[in-house]
């Protein structure tokens, strides 16, 4: 694979995320940048946050309302959706939770499982406390 050359755009859309506990969709990444570079389009930043995550710099949550979510957080970890403001958060359980449902889907699998991806779907406290 030929070495990607370097994209001030692609770093401040990695920047951004890295700085953030949001998992922002590409509208809400394109609306951050743009005040940095006001002549990107939104089409660079959806290919940009598609290459930060087939290189594996970030991950990319497909959530059931259609619009993926990009998280910079690359440590083991789920998510919840709050089902009311769409909001997601993370969940971080033990590792050893994570590892244990890898081997337990293993055991279950002629081939091999390397990863999971879960989602959880709740109420927020802040959406639960009715504001």
């Amino acid at each position: 694979m030929p070495t990607l050359k370097y994209s001030r755009q692609r770093a401040s859309i990695k920047e951004y995320l890295d700085g953030t506990v949001e998992h922002p969709t590409a509208d809400m990444v394109y609306m951050k940048v743009k005040k940095q570079f006001p002549s990107i389009s939104l089409g660079t930043v959806y290919r940009n946050l598609n290459l930060l995550a087939d290189m594996g710099e970030i991950r990319k949550l497909s959530t059931p309302d259609g619009g993926d979510r990009f998280d910079a957080n690359l440590t083991p970890h789920y998510h919840v959706v709050c089902s009311s403001c769409g909001k997601v958060y993370d969940i971080m359980l033990p590792e050893e939770s994570i590892r244990h449902i890898n081997e337990s889907a293993d055991a279950c699998f002629d081939g091999d499982i390397v990863s999971h991806d879960t989602l959880f779907y709740g109420i927020c406290e802040h959406c639960k406390k009715g504001k």
